[in-house]
């Protein structure tokens, strides 16, 4: 299962070595709804990442701090700063590819 990310928890979440996955999204959203199973399977099958969820509309402090304008937002952050970033729903290939090429 992927990280519930707040603005409480970021600074620890994207303080690692791994690159880390943070998906924008909203409950309303069905963009959003289709990317979260896929989302939660790298979460659980490729612990070389860190994957975390951040409820947009929970956390409008972290989205605007990303410029999130649509969401499903992927960013891939490598060492505190956006190495990657993705608006709209993808297939899991590309997603992983973003983290690989991060």
């Amino acid at each position: 299962m992927a990280l519930k990310i707040t603005k409480e928890n970021y600074d620890s979440v994207i303080a690692t070595d791994k690159p880390v996955l943070l998906d924008f999204f909203a409950t309303w959203c069905g963009p959003c709804k289709m990317m979260s199973p896929i989302i939660d399977k790298i979460a659980s099958e490729h612990d070389e990442y860190v994957v975390g969820k951040i409820d947009v509309d929970e956390e409008p402090e972290l989205a605007k701090a990303f410029g999130v304008m649509s969401i499903p937002t992927l960013v891939v952050m490598k060492n505190g700063e956006v190495a990657k970033q993705n608006v709209g729903a993808i297939p899991e290939d590309q997603v992983l590819s973003m983290l690989e090429n991060a």
